[in-house]
């Protein structure tokens, strides 16, 4: 992927997609294969390179008696950020969040927490941002500013790799796809070659062929 690429991994539950995550985020390592980033072999490279890579779920990995603020200054500090209060102010206004930096994280829609997790997880100004099923449990208001402030972060050069199984909420953004079933790759290519509605269809004919 290139700065500025926007994946969705599309799949059925079950179908591996977080197990995906996990491997290109080396919280787990796969039983074969190699995964390579920038012609790199990832898996065995070392522990610093931890960096390129950011992770949001649908955990939100925030503290719940922390404000929104003191969130990001923890983990700014903990990454080794220049000026974590800075950086953590940049952050906050930057996922329109600025009005709500004294508000504890456990207090917070799933909304707020869930932008509030993709500036945690891009504190550090990684290359690669890694979101799986972010748009979970979230209502139609929270997932549009969601998909808003995804696009902002590609447009600022991240790379960004995205699963969900939820076709409705495939941000505008998106740049390329890939059809994820029972673990294999069923379909992938660019976004824009797509007709309208043209992903939903695949989408359907690989779970079919499963079935």
């Amino acid at each position: 992927m290139d700065a500025g690429d926007f994946l969705v991994i599309v799949g059925p539950n079950g179908a591996g997609k977080t197990t995906l995550v996990r491997t290109l985020a080396r919280l787990a390592r796969p039983s074969s294969g190699t995964v390579r980033l920038t012609g790199e072999d990832w898996l065995s490279a070392p522990a610093e390179r931890q960096v390129a890579v950011g992770v949001v779920s649908h955990q939100t990995f925030l503290y719940d008696g922390l404000s929104a603020f003191e969130n990001l200054v923890f983990y700014a500090t903990l990454y080794g950020v220049e000026d974590p209060e800075r950086s953590a102010q940049k952050a906050l206004e930057d996922a329109e969040l600025g009005g709500l930096s004294d508000r504890r994280a456990g207090t917070l829609s799933r909304g707020q927490a869930q932008r509030l997790s993709i500036a945690r997880s891009a504190l550090h100004d990684p290359r690669i941002l890694l979101l799986d099923e972010p748009y979970a449990g979230l209502d139609p208001h929270a997932a549009s500013r969601l998909g808003v402030a995804l696009g902002r972060l590609r447009s600022a050069g991240r790379a960004i790799v995205l699963t969900t199984h939820d076709l409705a909420r495939v941000p505008a953004a998106v740049t390329h796809y890939l059809v994820l079933v029972a673990g294999k790759v069923a379909d992938a290519g660019e976004w824009s070659t797509l007709a309208n509605g043209e992903l939903a269809d695949r989408y359907s004919r690989a779970v079919a062929r499963t079935e």
